[in-house]
């Protein structure tokens, strides 16, 4: 049986334990069914719902570039910016990553099919599906397989060890939200790996690299070459460039917010490596369950999220059209209510607020933020200061301290 990560520091009980091995296989069954409802009645309206989405989409962007040309007035700017913006998220979220996972290649279509589609991104498709198709949706919120959980900047769960370096992680996720394209290229790429191990010269690294740094000059002369030049007669050079630029700002910052309200609010499991050994395929479901948030909102909301919002359903069915999610989710929530276990499904406000919590908590040393308040403030700040400057033994006694005084207050 799969086992979830224990966190006894905070004196959290295991969410399956209630459940027998054959439970976790009659799950498997059941949502096997679910899914196979869905292959068996896809049709004309699912390809029409992804055509109309991308003719929408160019339209959007097309109008949007033609304001800019304009952008010297502040209210073409301002109309221009937001329809842009609007125009890469449809690109990026409900096109382009789930054409990229295969969703609508049961439609035969050349142009709309996994093989041949490239999206205004930095990261190259082919990389992209590699790191997240085949590794992080095999591999779901298990520290140390899963570099999507965290992107291997950040302190994910309350067993890793805390370090000084974990402070920082705030300023991090923040920055790499900002810049969320190049980190994923980055991450793509197994950047960081690759220079710790020396491996820069590694003639697959390097034909990686090169098509990435392809990527991103084509993507670069495209929005901050190309099209502001086309806004010169205008007078509007300097303003298209700034569109541009706020524009793929917003795509970045808005699909980090989805990808960290899918994986990393409270509430949401992680796993050990050695929980997935011998994995079944029904366990394999379960983890996804676990291992997944949703966000509830509008139909507007679920296609500007690429319907990630409904993430639990994405991770239990990667390949299932995207347009279906909503029609799956009350038979998944009912599965979750029938098997007592928790369905993670918040407004985008909270699940945001909880996703960042999580951050500045996992940022701190275990129970630091849950027995910290205002009247001891001074005297935790300067236990969180000798942690900071101590060394691992003083971290050790401290954080023991700590984690007794959390497991009291629980």
């Amino acid at each position: 049986m799969t086992t979830i990560q224990k966190k006894s520091v905070l004196g959290q009980d295991n969410p399956i334990a209630h459940l027998t091995e054959a439970d976790i296989e009659q799950i498997g069954i059941e949502l096997d069914a679910i899914r196979q409802d869905v292959l068996d009645s896809r049709g004309a309206a699912d390809a029409a719902y992804i055509r109309r989405v991308i003719d929408t989409q160019r339209k959007i962007e097309l109008g949007s570039r033609a304001v800019l040309l304009f952008s010297a007035f502040p209210p073409a700017w301002v109309l221009g910016t937001l329809g842009l913006s609007v125009s890469k998220i449809l690109d990026n979220m409900e096109i382009g990553h789930n054409i990229l996972h295969g969703q609508w290649d049961w439609m035969r279509d050349p142009k709309i099919h996994s093989s041949t589609w490239e999206w205004d991104m930095a990261s190259p498709a082919e990389q992209w599906k590699h790191s997240h198709n085949e590794l992080h949706h095999t591999y779901t919120n298990v520290i140390g397989k899963d570099n999507d959980l965290g992107y291997g900047i950040m302190r994910v769960d309350e067993d890793q060890p805390w370090t000084p370096a974990s402070l920082a992680q705030p300023v991090f996720c923040f920055i790499n939200a900002v810049f969320f394209e190049y980190g994923i290229a980055a991450y793509d790429l197994e950047l960081g790996s690759v220079i710790a191990k020396k491996q820069t010269k590694d003639p697959d690294f390097r034909r990686r690299a090169k098509q990435v740094l392809g990527k991103i000059r084509r993507q670069a002369t495209k929005d901050y070459v190309v099209h502001p030049a086309l806004s010169i007669p205008t007078g509007s050079f300097l303003p298209t460039l700034a569109a541009n630029f706020t524009a793929n700002i917003v795509r970045n910052l808005w699909s980090n917010s989805v990808i960290l309200c899918g994986h990393f609010p409270e509430g949401v499991e992680t796993f050990e490596k050695r929980s997935i050994d011998g994995e079944t395929k029904g366990e394999w479901y379960v983890r996804q369950m676990l291992g997944s948030a949703n966000i509830s909102g509008s139909k507007a909301l679920h296609i500007m999220t690429g319907n990630l919002s409904h993430q639990i359903e994405h991770h239990l069915f990667p390949d299932l059209p995207s347009n279906r999610y909503a029609e799956i989710a009350p038979k998944v929530q009912a599965l979750f209510d029938k098997y007592d276990l928790t369905y993670c499904a918040r407004p985008m406000p909270q699940q945001v607020y909880s996703a960042w919590h999580k951050v500045v908590r996992l940022s701190l040393p275990n129970g630091w933020l849950k027995t910290t308040n205002v009247k001891n403030a001074p005297q935790q700040l300067g236990i969180l200061y000798k942690m900071a400057t101590g060394d691992r033994r003083t971290r050790r006694l401290l954080g023991r301290k700590l984690e007794s005084e959390a497991r009291a207050a629980a």
